[in-house]
């Protein structure tokens, strides 16, 4: 079975360096793990397709639109991930918050992710340890070692040899974590991660007669 790895992109424009920078990482990643034995598929979720159904989602108290819903199964339903967004005054931007502010905390559980962000001037490369890995952290993902940030100098001449090496080396990272099998006996490895859920499906619902018994008023 193909191993599948959804890529995230929050550009808002098109086209995007950003949806552009999402290609080459995916590109990358393909090869990487086809280059370890290994089918993968890559999907691709444009948050600026989303736009109005995030919007709608958050002001509904987190009640997800179909198109949100879908998006929340594709990502915890993934063996790996890719994110990028565009820099918005020195963190990512507001169509990525609402995204990972509508995953369940248990989505992407030890999840290997990419993290990778463009901007205009270098000086904003420090949001990928910043904003991205803290936010990815918080939701227990695993995030590569190598960050990948893109200026507009990157996709010129002049630097895209450097940008091409550092998404290579993150992909790499991805893809090891992606295809690595542990080996070990039943009982003997380290606890798993927490199981991964969407937040789609609901609970035990208790019977509203058992919430009222007891009550005499």
């Amino acid at each position: 079975m193909p191993r599948t790895i959804v890529a995230v992109t929050a550009g808002l424009s098109q086209p995007s360096s950003t949806r552009l920078l999402t290609d080459r990482i995916a590109d990358a990643v393909t090869a990487a793990v086809t280059a370890r034995g290994e089918a993968v598929d890559v999907e691709v979720i444009e948050l600026r397709e989303l736009a109005v159904d995030l919007a709608q989602s958050m002001i509904t108290g987190g009640m997800p639109t179909g198109r949100v819903a879908e998006a929340r199964d594709r990502v915890s339903a993934a063996d790996g991930l890719i994110v990028v967004t565009p820099v918005f005054t020195a963190s990512y931007n507001g169509l990525l918050k609402m995204f990972f502010d509508l995953l369940d905390v248990d989505s992407i559980n030890g999840m290997p992710t990419i993290i990778a962000a463009t901007a205009g001037t270098p000086r904003h490369s420090l949001v990928l340890d910043h904003a991205l890995r803290p936010l990815l952290s918080y939701l227990r993902a695993v995030v590569v070692p190598t960050g990948v940030f893109a200026a507009t100098d990157d996709f010129g001449a002049d630097g895209g040899s450097d940008l091409s090496a550092r998404i290579v080396r993150a992909a790499g990272e991805l893809a090891a974590l992606v295809v690595a099998e542990t080996g070990a006996v039943e009982g003997f490895a380290p606890t798993a991660a927490r199981p991964r859920q969407s937040g789609n499906t609901l609970g035990e619902v208790t019977d509203f007669a058992e919430l009222l018994r007891g009550h005499a008023g």
